[in-house]
């Protein structure tokens, strides 16, 4: 009865001690992934993106268009249609549509993608079939003296092999885990970048089109200087003939003239850049296609803006979110140097035929199969080991930097266009103001000049004034427009709703 006892004890012990290794086993191959989990960094504790805060409604006053900042407002995907024009919106789609830049990046994402799947490509069994045919020489002593070759006498003869083989390394520690989390945070990363390549190009692509309303507002006005200077200079020559001016205002009135049409060249070559990179920006040769030519007039101010909370715009920028998965990658980094100290596991085995001949390659008796279980533990590297993980430390430390950089560059670039859009109501105030009273001065300043109750120099001035209000009116219109686009884009441009972007970065 004890010997009864102490065997069922034993088998007891022995059926526990199989369970404990079972599910230390299990545990083992399950396993926790080395390194750090990634946690996402908190959005900046900041309500507001300037010291002052911006007025909501932005109005010049008079008859001038009104704006008004809308907070929480979501911004639209195709936001450059605010500016209701139909040329402006065919412009678009053509540089969204042909831009190579668009097409680089879209590629360079397909890339990453499919390095995603190279790496999940760990978590499985490799599988080969594998064949060979092989001529050697061997002594007979290699056979053990037994063979029908005397002892010292070599041998020739062909073998042949075939069969499949297998190879599986668990993923005990994590290492390949935080492989495909890598990949997929830098897949991740150029989803962001073409987002940001998008962005870049739709404003871009807006800023152009104006530029080219603005330099042909400036070339309409300096045109309308030269010819009121035309206009002046044929009446102090009439007065000249007439002996109520001298050879010096007729010289002045020629240097006026001479200086006013010097205004043209530099802005016509200003309207030539902004139409050759809006070409190229469609994706077409200067030759081959020309950009339409854009008025001010056709381009509606869009009247509301939004205004994301700061909160939400670290989720919305491409270029925050792009270095955000880049500091996610470089987080899964230190997981894959960590997993470098710990012992490999490689199962693997091979099953076929092997024959001296052809003939009998298939027969039972050519069969073979192996199975081998593989452990490496890394003992002694010369610090090499430690040093990678620390470097993917310092590397993690890096990108943290550079993402909060890159977070206090976009706060820093909403606060300069809100205050630029403040300014530049405040701007095309003062601008028309001054447009509108030199004008009137110039209108007085001429009949005094015919009445001959003033001189030339006086004439002069006035029409000077007028030809900077006259221009300066219009870059301050041109400006306006110019910074509402600045602000759609800083705010984000609705990328996520864009159809043209593929929908698993929306």
């Amino acid at each position: 009865m004890p010997v009864f006892m102490d065997k069922k004890r034993r088998g007891r012990r022995r059926r526990t001690a199989r369970s404990v290794l079972s599910a230390g086993l299990a545990a083992l191959l399950a396993g926790c992934a080395a390194g750090p989990d990634f946690v996402p960094p908190a959005p900046p504790p900041v309500k507001t993106y300037g010291a002052g805060q911006t007025s909501a409604v932005l109005s010049p006053g008079a008859s001038e268009a009104a704006q008004r900042l809308v907070s929480g407002q979501a911004v639209s995907a195709r936001w450059w249609e605010l500016y209701h024009s139909s040329r402006l919106n065919e412009v678009l789609d053509l540089a969204i549509a042909g831009s190579p830049t668009l097409t680089a990046a879209e590629a360079t994402l397909a890339q990453a993608r499919q390095a995603v799947i190279q790496a999940r490509g760990g978590f499985f069994p490799q599988l080969d079939f594998t064949s060979s045919a092989q001529r050697q020489g061997t002594p007979s002593s290699r056979f053990g003296g037994s063979s029908s070759f005397a002892v010292g006498e070599s041998t020739t003869f062909n073998l042949y092999s075939l069969g499949p083989t297998v190879s599986f390394s668990p993923d005990v520690f994590g290492g390949t885990r935080r492989q495909v989390e890598q990949q997929k945070s830098l897949a991740e990363n150029k989803g962001y970048q073409l987002a940001a390549a998008f962005l870049t190009l739709t404003g871009n692509s807006v800023t152009q089109a104006i530029n080219i309303a603005s330099a042909r507002l400036q070339i309409g006005a300096a045109q309308d200087i030269v010819t009121d200077d035309e206009r002046n200079l044929r009446l102090v020559r009439l007065k000249f003939e007439g002996g109520k001016a001298t050879r010096l205002d007729v010289l002045t009135a020629e240097s006026q003239l001479a200086n006013d049409r010097a205004l043209l060249p530099p802005l016509q070559q200003q309207l030539s850049i902004a139409r050759h990179a809006l070409t190229i920006l469609v994706g077409r040769f200067p030759g081959q296609w020309t950009a339409p030519d854009f008025d001010l007039a056709e381009l509606a101010l869009p009247a509301e803006l939004p205004l994301s909370v700061p909160s939400d715009l670290v989720h919305q920028r491409p270029d925050i979110l792009a270095a955000e998965a880049q500091l996610h990658a470089a987080s899964a980094a230190i997981g894959i140097a960590a997993s470098q100290l710990y012992p490999k596991i490689t199962l693997s085995g091979s099953l076929g035929y092997e024959s001296l001949a052809t003939s009998t390659l298939f027969q039972a008796s050519s069969q073979f199969w192996s199975l081998v279980v593989n452990l490496t533990a890394p003992v002694f590297h010369g610090g090499t080991l430690e040093a990678q993980k620390q470097a993917a430390v310092e590397a993690f430390r890096a990108s943290a930097a550079t993402y909060q950089q890159t977070v206090l560059s976009a706060f820093g670039q909403i606060a300069d266009v809100l205050r630029a859009l403040a300014h530049d109501a405040d701007l095309v105030s003062a601008q028309k103001n001054a447009l509108d009273t030199s004008a009137t001065t110039l209108g007085l300043q001429r009949l005094s000049y015919q009445a001959g109750k003033s001189d030339l120099l006086q004439l002069l001035d006035a029409e000077r004034a007028y030809q900077q209000a006259r221009l300066g009116y219009a870059r301050a219109q041109s400006q306006r427009y110019q910074d509402t686009a600045q602000l759609f884009v800083a705010m984000g441009g609705g990328w996520w709703n864009a159809q043209t972007i593929p929908a698993s970065i929306r």
